[in-house]
Formats: C-alpha cells, structure tokens, sequence
C-alpha cells in the first residue's frame, strides 16, 4: 500500500464509532457505515468519545452515511462492527464496494471470519478481539468502560496505534477468541439484571453464577478440544475460581486484571434497551452447539439464552431479574 489506507467502518454503533473515532482523530481517512438514525446524530452533534482514563474527543463532523457505495467504496481496509447476525449481509456489501480491501472482522463470537472469508474468497479476512467495552451516553457521543488492545490476526497491516488505542498481532486468534466469548457470557447476566456492571461485580451472587455458567462452558469447550486463551490478564480457567472469591478478596484481585467505570453496561444490556435483537446465539448458542454435538449438557447456559430470546419477545427492555429468579 503506496498511499494512506482509506478505512471503512462497517456497522457504525458503539465499537465501530469508538475505534473509527480514534483512528480518524490519528488523521487517518475513516469512513462509517451506519444507520439513518447514527448519521442523523452525528451530523447534528459530531462524535463524541471518552473513557474511564479522562480520554474526550471530539470529531465535528465525521464522514457517516448510510449508503454501502458511499463508506466502502475503495476502501483499503474495513474493520466490521455489525452484530453477528448481520455479518452475512455485510459481507456481500463489502464484496460489491470493497473487492480490495483488508477485512477485520472486530465482532463478538468465533464464526463471523469464517463467514466472511466463505463469501469474500480473495479477501485478505482477518479475525480480531475487541476486549473492552463501549456504551452509548448521548446521540453521537460513546464511552469505553473498561481497558485492553485489540488483538487481530497475525498479518501485515498499517500502524493503526493511537495513544489510547493499541492494535496488537496474534499468532491464536481463535483461542483468544473463545477466551473472550468465555467472558462475553457474561454478557446475558448484565442484561438481565438491568444493573452497572460495577455494580454487578461487587455482588458475590451474581459472581457466583457468571462463575458457575463459565465454568459450564469450560467443560463443553475441554469436550470439543478447545483451548481457551486469556483476554485479560487471567487465564480462562481460573476466573471462575476468582468470581467465587469473598468479595474483598475479589476487588484486590479484579483491579490487577482489568478498569472498569461505573458507566459499564454490556452492549447484550443496550441491544434489549433499544429493543433490538442480540447475540445470544452467538455466545450462549455457541456454547450450546458445541455441547449438543459433543453429548453434554449446559442447562445454565440454556437457561441465559432462553430468558434472553423471551426479553426479546416481549420487547420491554431488560427485565431486571434477580440471581434466584435466573437460576434454573
């Protein structure tokens, strides 16, 4: 690449507007893709990012449309950000726009790279890990509540870094992938409590079942041969064992793995407030795949995704349960 990469954002929500964000504020020549209601926001307002570390951007006008030909069109590189059900749709997108173009897949669960690489054959497609989280605060405006880098699969890429950004290779993507959607069951637990996840965590019941649902997965994933990988700075296997701790004892050792704010909500949480569909099969489904090929069972995992699919339905929003009422 002779020129400076022109980067598409590929589902312009609270990830894809935080990390596109970024990178346009380093100059780099961003575009988003995103809906009506995301450009009628940001053209209006700007785009707004700021985090638990003091971070406070502010992009005046940021170049969002919600047409494909507009934001992908020649694009070197995209990172997609749309929600896993979608990404089929995405893909087709990026194969009439973007025939070119890098594709980094920056999406919760382990299948979307693979369901890109299916429809776009002479793609360079990458899988990454996006280990923090981003809640939306206003029209426009995204905050991340919690740390970490990206990490994408090994490959050359340009420098992406930002001071408050780092982009990081991996010669394991898939491992660190299920390590992260090992976390992102928590996900389900965060939205139907209706609570901060702050909050969430100083609360040893609730850590007691986000433990015990982990734990599930874990022996569903030691079935299938699996290897989970670490996201934070503990290893899958034992953060079970951490979230069952007393609770000083927990926040002595949840402060060395991760920074977390009191505005944390998972983006499962957000999806139900917005009456949107979520990821509940890419995550718990997952997990429930693997355990009905293998011959096991995983009834709490089963349990998260069915009072998920019936937050859903009934499209009140988070439905602010208990840990007893959740427990099967």
């Amino acid at each position: 690449m002779t020129h400076p990469p022109r980067i598409s954002v590929a589902g312009a929500g609270s990830i894809g507007c935080f990390v596109g964000g970024l990178l346009a504020d380093q100059g780099h020549d961003v575009r988003f893709l995103g809906r009506s209601s995301t450009v009628a926001a940001c053209a209006t307002h700007g785009l707004r990012l700021t985090d638990y570390s003091g971070l406070d951007v502010h992009l005046r006008a940021p170049k969002v449309s919600n047409s494909a030909a507009q934001s992908l069109g020649g694009a070197d590189i995209v990172l997609v950000c749309v929600k896993s059900g979608d990404t089929a749709q995405m893909g087709a997108q990026i194969a009439e726009h973007a025939p070119d173009a890098v594709v980094i897949s920056l999406q919760n669960g382990v299948a979307n790279a693979a369901c890109l690489r299916d429809l776009l054959p002479h793609h360079d497609v990458r899988a990454a890990m996006v280990p923090f989280n981003v809640v939306p605060t206003g029209p426009g405006a995204y905050h991340r509540a919690t740390s970490g880098d990206i990490l994408f699969e090994a490959g050359p890429l340009p420098d992406l870094d930002a001071p408050t950004l780092r982009w990081r290779g991996h010669p394991d993507i898939a491992g660190v992938q299920w390590g992260k959607l090992l976390i992102n069951l928590g996900n389900a637990v965060n939205a139907l409590a209706d609570i901060p996840l702050l909050e969430q965590l100083q609360d040893r019941r609730w850590r007691r079942l986000m433990a015990d649902q982990m734990a599930e997965a874990l022996r569903v994933l030691k079935a299938a041969g699996i290897t989970p990988l670490k996201s934070t700075a503990a290893k899958p296997q034992v953060i079970p064992h951490i979230l069952r701790l007393p609770t000083p004892l927990f926040r002595l050792i949840a402060a060395q793995m991760l920074t977390i704010d009191a505005q944390a909500r998972s983006s499962m949480w957000d999806d139900l407030n917005r009456g949107r569909k979520t990821e509940i099969d890419a995550l718990q489904g997952a997990i429930l795949d693997l355990a009905a090929r293998y011959g096991r069972q995983a009834p709490l995992n089963a349990r998260m995704h069915a009072l998920i699919r019936a937050a859903e339905a009934e499209g009140e929003g988070p439905p602010g349960l208990s840990p007893g009422d959740i427990r099967p």
